[in-house]
């Protein structure tokens, strides 16, 4: 579920956006109910008639019962739960009206005595399913603009049937994903990717490799929010993605079994879910294979002071990845009283295989007093990583409506595993028997870590009509992680491996952030909605680099202001202005300063002095609806002044070789502008996506540099229903390269066709995927350009894929709903771009 007060807030922009019809009625000089008598109250609740769902946010506004008169006379958003209240009526026949964007209006008499009137509940169809007043069941939309975000409803996309969280994440709109699995937001790889609204460690530690281990078929939709407000931690500039879980909390035990058999990935998941009285049981378990061969190309040539090429480096490999994952989650929900709820959560999220790479090496010089060299690398990779998590929540609700407090705490482990064998023959490109190895290596690593979370939030609705909130909140986080590394390597004339201590790494690393929180939310007038808000976090590192005694200790405070206004054009439209500024703390992977030489030719190491970087939004989106179609545009700016870029420099012209660390070097600028929308052109047909177009700017003093020009992107998905219970769906997604501080990004393209056939009552489907069917693969270009230097890379993702998927529902079958719960959102850590570290 999305965090509850990000969602409160976009509660009271609905509450103010559903009284846009009393500033219309009052415009026109409605005549106004006797105040004296105006002492009734109507309440009521709007809910999705699909899955009965509640529908927060949903406008409701109340009408004459004249149908000639369509006058509203005052109107509300539902809360987070689809309820709403309608206070200071006068007794009497009038007509409740409800409507959603994405659903079709609904229309009905009501009578409103004295006292307290409840209108029972609104069941809302999917746009263009209603037919007068008989009610058809439709499917919720691929894609939902909301005023504050961009959610992608990943279980009504056929296509994702048997895939992974890659997969989804793919489709969704703002997001590209490369044949790597990296994934980038808005063009940044500098996001934060939440799980219903919580951090996972195992995400932010490699989240290319875990996502393969979450199915596609435990995601009930992505959320995508460009601007948080100020109760989200400040970290990731680029935004969060918070894919939200399927839940199941129905009265009676539900569930589903699924298996899935294809040339990439195949798997088996099963979820089961029941609540009785009080009490609400969710569980989940699943495992699967993947299978992901690749290649890669790399040609380099080196340059000397003068500019004269001095030599051309080329080397080809062919990669092998194969891995599984087994994930496993139980959550209980218990409310013992009124206003009173508990709940408490645990998963195990584990994940790991193998990556083997034969490397060809070819360096030819350009000068005669070089030899051409030659050899090629066996390589062999495992890693494996474990992630467990513990939550608990206590909520505590008041009479009145809106107030509430919270207390949150989370324990979560994140231990993984890696290591290397490699052996290398010089003077060919053909590997022999290990035997006959010039040089042999192996290293063996592991990577503990663990993180702790509390927090507290308070909401309190202020002013007689509640059009006022105050929200606040303190959180903390503990992280301890580090590496424990050795390197064995050959030891010449004898054939037997010894240690390499120079070779190795043994470090600790903390990590404290304290945080404050305020936001006022308030109204100006019947049509302008604002909110202010304010956060300051405090940050405590400290670190002990064993290997080479040596440490550090340091600690920053970070104001981060944020605003927010909408003003409502009419009922279905609305005009939104954010600003938000966020922060990115360099992680350990940017910190160490423990050399890495397991290239010959580079030497890495990370800067302990980076500071952090920190980058102002600000967006401009108008959001609008007609009839079956919606539609969201918005611009944005986002300036990072002191952004952390790798930067890299020539030691030794003789060896070629450089050195590789993190400086605060540059200040990128992204000019965005962002076109979504969905339209039902035909019965049973739906079309959704659209383009996005950036302009970037990179300047860098320190290196004199300076790099801009345009890239642009293009989503499409569009579904059919055929008679007898089939579907066909279609995606394509494709971007042009984009402009990087010293070179060029990759271009991308993705684009699949499916098809379902639904039986056995809708309990069983059988869906079949094609994925790059025309492509044996797509070759992801990018380019390097330095003063000594200059490289091109290319990578070869075989992706070209065909799942076969069947799945079978049991029980009362439906899934979401139940009570609103607080869930942690620790958003704050710079590596979440699918490499480690995250870079933009």
């Amino acid at each position: 579920m999305c965090h509850s007060y990000f969602r409160t807030l976009i509660g009271l922009l609905g509450l103010l956006g559903g009284l846009l019809p009393v500033a219309v009625a009052q415009a026109q000089q409605a005549p106004a109910a006797p105040a004296a008598a105006a002492t009734a109250r109507l309440t009521g609740t709007v809910l999705d008639s699909l899955k009965s769902q509640p529908v927060p946010y949903a406008t409701v506004v109340l009408l004459p019962a004249d149908a000639a008169v369509d006058k509203p006379i005052t109107g509300a958003a539902t809360d987070e739960q689809g309820r709403f209240v309608l206070d200071k009526l006068t007794p009497g026949n009038y007509r409740l009206r409800a409507l959603f964007v994405g659903y079709a209006t609904r229309t009905r008499a009501v009578t409103v005595v004295a006292g307290t009137t409840d209108a029972g509940s609104f069941r809302l169809p999917t746009a263009g399913t209603t037919l007068g007043e008989v009610l058809i069941t439709g499917t919720k939309p691929v894609i939902e603009v909301r005023p504050d975000r961009l959610v992608y409803n990943a279980d009504q996309d056929l296509s994702n049937a048997g895939g992974t969280a890659a997969d989804v994440l793919r489709k969704a709109p703002l997001l590209a994903v490369d044949g790597d699995g990296n994934v980038q937001m808005r063009g940044s790889g500098n996001f934060r990717v939440l799980i219903n609204n919580k951090p996972s460690p195992t995400l932010a530690k490699n989240l290319a490799e875990a996502l393969k281990s979450i199915p596609a078929e435990q995601i009930q939709s992505v959320e995508l929010i460009t601007t948080p407000p100020a109760k989200y931690d400040g970290e990731g500039t680029a935004g969060i993605i918070n894919i939200v879980l399927k839940k199941g909390v129905e009265q009676k035990p539900n569930g589903r079994l699924s298996a899935t058999t294809g040339n990439r990935n195949s798997g088996l998941n099963s979820s089961l879910n029941f609540r009785t009285g009080k009490l609400g049981f969710t569980s989940s378990l699943g495992g699967g294979l993947w299978y992901n061969p690749g290649a890669s190309l790399r040609e380099r040539t080196s340059f000397d002071d003068s500019g004269t090429a001095t030599s051309l480096l080329q080397q080809n490999s062919d990669v092998q990845n194969n891995g599984g994952w087994y994930y496993g989650s139980v959550g209980l929900d218990f409310d013992p009283a009124d206003h009173h709820s508990f709940s408490l959560a645990g998963s195990l999220n584990g994940w790991g295989g193998s990556s083997d790479q034969t490397l060809g090496s070819r360096s030819t010089p350009l000068v005669a007093s070089r030899n051409e060299q030659l050899f090629v690398r066996d390589n062999r990779n495992r890693f494996s990583g474990l992630n467990t998590e513990l939550t608990g929540t206590y909520t505590r609700t008041f009479e009145q409506k809106g107030r509430e407090w919270s207390v949150l705490g989370q324990y979560a482990g994140n231990p993984s595993t890696s290591g290397y064998d490699f052996e290398q023959y010089d003077g060919r490109l053909v590997p022999l028997s290990p035997a006959q190895a010039n040089y042999r290596e192996r290293s063996r690593g592991r990577q503990p870590g663990s993180e702790s979370t509390i927090q507290t939030d308070f909401v309190q609705p202020m002013g007689k009509e509640d059009k006022q909130k105050l929200e606040t909140g303190l959180k903390a986080i503990w992280r301890s992680t580090g590496s424990l590394v050795s390197v064995d390597g050959l030891q010449p004339g004898t054939g037997a491996l010894i240690r390499l201590p120079a070779r190795g790494t043994d470090f600790d690393y903390q990590q404290d952030v304290q945080a404050a929180y305020a936001t006022y939310s308030f109204g100006l007038g019947k049509k302008l909605s604002l909110s202010l808000g304010g956060r300051l976090e405090r940050t405590a590192l400290a670190a002990d680099f064993r290997t080479t005694d040596t440490g550090f200790r340091r600690s920053y405070y970070t104001p981060l202001p944020n605003g927010n206004a909408q003003y409502t054009l009419s009922e279905a439209s609305s005009l939104r202005l954010a600003y938000s500024r966020r922060i990115t703390r360099p992680y350990i992977y940017y910190l160490n300063p423990f050399p890495d030489v397991s290239d010959p030719n580079v030497v890495s190491f990370g800067n302990p002095n980076l500071d952090a970087e920190l980058t102002d939004s600000y967006e401009l989106g108008y959001n609008t609806s007609i009839k079956t179609a919606t539609l969201n545009v918005s611009g944005s700016v986002r300036r990072t002044g002191n952004a952390i870029e790798q930067v890299s420099r020539l030691i030794s012209l003789e060896d070629n070789l450089t050195e590789q660390t993190f400086r605060n070097v540059a200040a990128n600028t992204f000019y965005e502008l962002n076109v979504y929308g969905s339209i039902k052109p035909a019965k049973g047909w739906d079309v959704s996506g659209g383009p996005n177009v950036r302009y970037i700017t990179r300047r860098s003093a320190a290196l004199n540099l300076r790099r801009e020009g345009f890239t642009a992107g293009l989503s499409l998905n569009t579904s059919y229903k055929l008679p007898k219970e089939f579907m066909v769906q279609a995606f394509l997604y494709g971007s042009l390269p984009d402009p990087q501080i010293q070179g060029t990004g990759a271009a991308n393209l993705f684009y699949s066709i499916g098809g379902k056939k639904t039986f056995w009552k809708e309990r069983a489907d059988l869906t079949l995927n094609v994925t790059n069917p025309f492509n044996q693969y797509w070759a992801y270009r990018s380019s390097l350009r330095t003063a000594f230097f200059e490289e091109a890379n290319e990578y070869r993702a075989y992706n070209r894929a065909v799942r076969l998927s069947f799945g079978y529902r049991f029980g009362d079958a439906k899934s979401g709903g139940g009570s609103r719960r607080k869930t942690i959102s620790n958003d704050d850590v710079k590596g979440g771009g699918g490499q480690q570290g995250g870079q933009q």
